[in-house]
């Protein structure tokens, strides 16, 4: 079986996407490496890797193709502490795509136009 383990994001200023996702996670970077244009940061068991990239220029065109989750077991106190980071949109107040507010799902769009959720966490049982 598989593990994804790591996730990278291109982007034509990196360093500003970089603090931005900081700021989502709420710490410093684990890994810098300015000379080939990289930033990560562990959230969870993932790494997210915000990097430099010749190819990538402006804004996200297909948001909707890739959306990254994060899990909270409070999406409201997340949604409205990161709904106040300098660059975000929001896409989708937090809402229960059930209506038992059991599992609460909100999206953003981070600066270069990505979107990412704030998600009760899953439980597989």
């Amino acid at each position: 079986m598989l593990n994804l383990n790591s996730i990278m994001l291109s982007s034509p200023n990196y360093k500003n996407l970089a603090n931005f996702y900081g700021k989502v996670l709420d710490k410093k970077p684990e890994m810098v490496d300015e000379e080939h244009g990289y930033i990560g940061y562990l959230a969870g068991n993932c790494f997210i890797s915000i990097c430099a990239h010749d190819k990538v220029q402006d804004k996200n065109q297909n948001p909707e193709r890739i959306i990254l989750f994060f899990e909270s077991t409070d999406v409201q106190v997340e949604f409205d502490r990161i709904k106040q980071i300098e660059g975000v949109e929001v896409i989708k107040e937090p809402y229960s795509p059930n209506g038992s507010n059991a599992h609460l799902i909100s999206t953003l769009a981070d600066p270069d136009g990505n979107y990412f959720q704030v998600v009760t966490p899953w439980d597989a049982k």
